[in-house]
């Protein structure tokens, strides 16, 4: 099964993903195809590399998804963004993901280059939000469709009411799944699945989480998720900012608490971002018992 889809709705048990991004040099992308190895035999029901808006990152992603498509055994979801595309350069992509054997899209609108929170100017001749996008991609072929989702509501969005309307377009222009956006506590991921149920949307809605082994893992966490962190983990992991050691194991603690949760309310699958380092998701594969047991040996 090589579609995201298939994948996650015939698991017999929990399982996880990988997300990467792509190598700035030669010495990036050696890091970058060792953490893709060593994650690997894990079996992650897919990985994916996101998509900058600028040539070389956007060139990066094209090479290494096709690469991962090629030389792993790996399902390979690729991220897709309408930024400064038009939509004659975005079929042309989209051509190239299915002739290299990628099956799964990302359709993401993109934000501004430079500045993620700037106004949005879409290309003359492109496509101005990601359901748009979506259904360029249904179009070009029998693709798996995933977007984006906002636990605390899209920063542009007026309300949560309007970011779940908006979200359910998306998914029924053809999205098979939606990834969240990071969160800190379980039930904030909850909430956003139940407003899209409520809203009569039934696809599979899925946690993105960040390992939380460093300050710098933390900030980044905030800034993504666009939300203040509650009290109860600032008291947590501020103390331990000076103790590397000490931080990252609380911060992993706490991950495999938040994961844990997500489990045990029938969350199908737990999206990494690995920050292109695989250790500490796979501590987190292995506490959370999410690896896939091995095949009994045969006997003769």
């Amino acid at each position: 099964m090589r579609r995201v889809a298939d994948r996650l709705n015939n698991a017999h048990r929990p399982t996880f993903s990988v997300e990467f991004f792509p190598p700035r040099d030669e010495a990036d992308e050696a890091v970058l195809w060792r953490a893709i190895r060593e994650l690997e035999p894990l079996d992650p029901a897919y990985m994916s590399i996101t998509y900058g808006a600028g040539g070389s990152s956007r060139d990066g992603t094209i090479r290494n998804i096709a690469r991962v498509a090629t030389d792993t055994t790996l399902v390979p979801m690729a991220h897709l963004t309408a930024v400064n595309h038009s939509v004659a350069e975005l079929r042309n992509v989209i051509g190239h993901f299915a002739a290299v054997g990628v099956h799964n899209i990302l359709a993401l609108r993109g934000d501004p280059p430079g500045d993620p929170m700037g106004e949005w100017v879409p290309h003359p001749q492109g496509l101005h939000y990601a359901e748009e996008l979506v259904r360029l991609i249904r179009e070009l072929g029998d693709f798996c469709v995933g977007v984006s989702a906002f636990p605390y509501g899209h920063p542009r969005s007026a309300d949560l009411d309007t970011d779940t309307h908006y979200l359910v377009r998306k998914l029924r222009a053809g999205a098979d799944f939606a990834i969240a956006q990071l969160f800190f506590e379980a039930k904030d991921f909850l909430r956003l699945r139940d407003r899209v149920a409520a809203a009569g949307c039934d696809a599979l809605m899925l946690p993105g989480i960040m390992p939380l082994t460093t300050p710098r893992t933390l900030r980044k966490t905030i800034e993504l998720s666009g939300a203040t962190p509650p009290a109860w983990l600032v008291d947590r992991l501020a103390p331990l900012e000076d103790d590397p050691k000490a931080f990252r194991a609380e911060g992993l603690d706490v991950v495999t608490e938040l994961c844990s949760r997500l489990l045990a309310e029938g969350v199908p699958e737990l999206h990494f971002y690995t920050f292109n380092r695989s250790k500490a998701t796979r501590e987190l594969v292995e506490r959370l018992g999410l690896r896939s047991p091995a095949p009994p040996l045969a006997l003769t």
